[in-house]
């Protein structure tokens, strides 16, 4: 079983969702995450609180964003929500905006408990549903059977996210009604955007929001998947020049450096990870921000990479550094403080010239 992190005194179970919306004030604030499970999670909130009536908005946070951050706090706060959802974006410390009723749904190991918030987290099942399916069974708890008409969305995040074999009961309902390799077909077109050097995600949220099903999201009669198909093009082009980088090996460590300012080292890291069985694998991307390397960290060998990233944390390390999951991490470090985090996992600067 995943590792549930802190006790949320305010921990709420799917069920209880129609309740916390009883009690939350519009117009509701949906912020996600812009990846295929980030994206299908909100999707099917912003259906749902429409189907109930709610004033809804939403945004997708992206390249280096954080819904703890000071300037995403300013940002929410001008917006004047009355409720603030949270989907897919971590766990992180303190309120997002106080004294607003806040509802985090996420299924990463949390980093401390976020305030007032209630939070609907995944952690303590085995496995743990991606955040898109949380979000689906909160649809179901408060529209019933008015809500069968999202379950391709919570399918499609989990495809996204690599669950697809994890045995959810809803992704298994999901193959008898919607062909599973159009899913496929489309969680990869929804994750394109964001790995493009610009990162807007928004045409991939619009699409989902405007198809009845993955059928028709790839019939071709929305205008977004064409650009949707046009970002895969680029992120496929960066990813086959990424991934003929050779790693440097220093004993458990493969380390990959990276300059493109597409977000393709969570793909090299995942590559090279079937590779190196035996290492824990870093792909470094100098390229893809101004003043930062970002990198993804992935392994195959059973290491806990959440505990290998804090013991090898840098002074400097802040939110960025060190979510996910213990077999796929990763996070972003100022140019300053990599040579530091180079140094404790046992490279000299030297041996990445290029992050």
């Amino acid at each position: 079983m995943a590792d549930p992190g802190p006790t949320f005194e305010n921990a709420m179970p799917a069920e209880d969702f129609p309740a916390f919306l009883d009690a939350a004030p519009d117009p509701v604030l949906v912020l996600c995450h812009n990846d295929a499970d980030g994206l299908s999670a909100g999707a099917i909130l912003l259906h749902t609180l429409r189907r109930a009536g709610r004033t809804v908005r939403h945004r997708i946070l992206g390249r280096g964003e954080n819904a703890w951050d000071d300037a995403i706090r300013a940002e929410v706060q001008r917006q004047a929500p009355g409720t603030v959802v949270v989907a897919d974006l971590g766990t992180g410390v303190g309120d997002v905006l106080p004294g607003v009723p806040t509802l985090v749904i996420d299924h990463h190991v949390p980093r401390g408990v976020p305030g007032a918030a209630r939070v609907l987290s995944g952690l303590a099942e085995d496995p743990a549903p991606t955040t898109s399916l949380l979000a689906f069974r909160c649809a179901r708890a408060l529209l019933g059977a008015e809500a069968d008409d999202l379950l391709w969305l919570a399918a499609l995040g989990i495809i996204g996210d690599m669950a697809e074999k994890d045995g959810f009961p809803e992704m298994a309902e999901a193959r008898t009604s919607y062909p599973v390799t159009k899913l496929r077909t489309l969680a990869a077109l929804v994750n394109a955007p964001r790995r493009t050097a610009s990162g807007d995600a928004e045409p991939a949220l619009r699409l989902l929001l405007a198809a009845s099903d993955p059928k028709d999201a790839l019939s071709g009669d929305h205008p977004e998947t064409a650009r949707l198909e046009a970002a895969k093009a680029e992120s496929s082009a960066a990813f086959e020049s990424a991934r003929r980088v050779a790693p440097t090996i220093r004993g458990d460590v493969a380390l990959i450096a990276l300059d493109a300012p597409q977000q393709v080292h969570p793909l090299v890291a995942q590559a090279w990870r079937g590779r190196l069985k035996d290492k824990i694998v870093i792909a470094a991307n100098s390229g893809y921000r101004p003043g930062w390397v970002h990198f993804a960290a992935r392994t195959a060998s059973g290491a806990d990479l959440m505990g290998f990233l804090k013991d090898a944390a840098p002074p400097g390390a802040g939110k960025a550094y060190g979510g996910g999951h213990a077999q796929a991490t990763g996070g972003a470090l100022r140019t300053a403080e990599w040579p530091v985090f180079l140094k404790n996992i046992g490279f000299e600067p030297a041996a990445s010239e290029k992050a």
